[in-house]
């Protein structure tokens, strides 16, 4: 007889044997099982450090020896002795990876190194920055130089500040000899150095010239083999009385205040006194002495 439909369209299932068809074992719980698998099937690769571990289907058969073979594994691995955490470090450094037992205990952290010693690190810090101990003695001894220098620097120009410049002039007053020391027509040259004048005996007279330019104030010499008076500076040239006659002086020479003493009768010559050829002064007594 033919299945008949359900209301929702199927076919009803028969109500137990007496529905099968005849001659066929009657179907039980066994039936529908797979045969079993004759090795285990690895359901996925361990990855080191995590939880998916290898997992290992065990045919039905063999459930209770495997069941029964757990206690004593464990056993087994608490009785075996653990890897220091040493070698655990190094194996995981070596491979790169963590330890893949989650029982095992991760290596502790390696130590910090101990921080430099303060010393060492201002060393460090000074070679850096080029200037060390030595170097720095170095530079302070060349400074305690400089200020010993610069002290001993000031205490000698204190000491020449007690003692000031004195320029020691030649007296303006000197006595220069006796009226018969003197020869007519001659220049006498021996207190030019000294005294910077010049005696002429001339024409009756003796009178004191003053050896001065009257251009730019340089010293001229005596010419007797020209007889004249020359200055070396710029050329300007004067006669033995002191008259200018070349080169671009302005005026003679002056002469000086000249007279005998009356305590010695020697020719005095007072080079304060000055006399001027182009003011008329020649011709004033205290200008000249009359020679014998």
């Amino acid at each position: 007889m033919a299945d008949e439909p359900n209301q929702d369209g199927r076919a009803s299932e028969p109500d137990g044997p007496a529905d099968s068809a005849p001659g066929a074992p009657a179907a039980t719980s066994e039936t529908f099982k797979a045969p079993p698998s004759p090795q285990p099937v690895a359901e996925a690769p361990a990855v080191a450090g995590g939880t998916n571990a290898p997992r290992v289907t065990q045919p039905p058969g063999d459930a209770a020896p495997a069941k029964a073979a757990l206690p004593a594994a464990a056993a087994a691995e608490k009785a075996a002795p653990k890897p220091a955490p040493a070698a655990v470090a190094a194996a995981a450094a070596a491979t790169g990876t963590a330890a893949a037992s989650g029982t095992e205990k991760a290596p502790p952290p390696a130590a910090k190194p101990a921080p430099a010693a303060r010393p060492a690190a201002a060393a460090a810090a000074a070679a850096a920055d080029g200037v060390t101990r030595r170097g720095f003695f170095s530079w302070a001894a060349v400074a305690w130089v400089g200020f010993t220098v610069a002290i001993g620097g000031c205490v000698t120009a204190m000491g020449r500040f007690m003692f000031p410049n004195v320029l020691f002039e030649p007296p303006t007053s000197f006595k220069v000899g006796r009226p018969e020391d003197f020869q007519a027509g001659v220049v006498d040259t021996r207190f030019v150095d000294k005294y910077g004048v010049w005696i002429v005996h001339d024409g009756g007279r003796i009178y004191a010239l003053i050896a001065i330019c009257t251009h730019l104030g340089c010293p001229p010499a005596w010419l007797d083999t020209q007889n004249k008076f020359k200055c070396p500076c710029h050329g300007s040239g004067y006669y033995k009385s002191g008259v200018n006659f070349e080169g671009p002086t302005p005026r003679p020479l002056e002469r000086a205040h000249i007279f005998i003493s009356p305590d010695d009768g020697q020719i005095v010559v007072d080079k304060s006194q000055k006399f001027q050829y182009e003011l008329g002064q020649w011709e004033d007594p205290n200008a000249f002495i009359p020679a014998a």
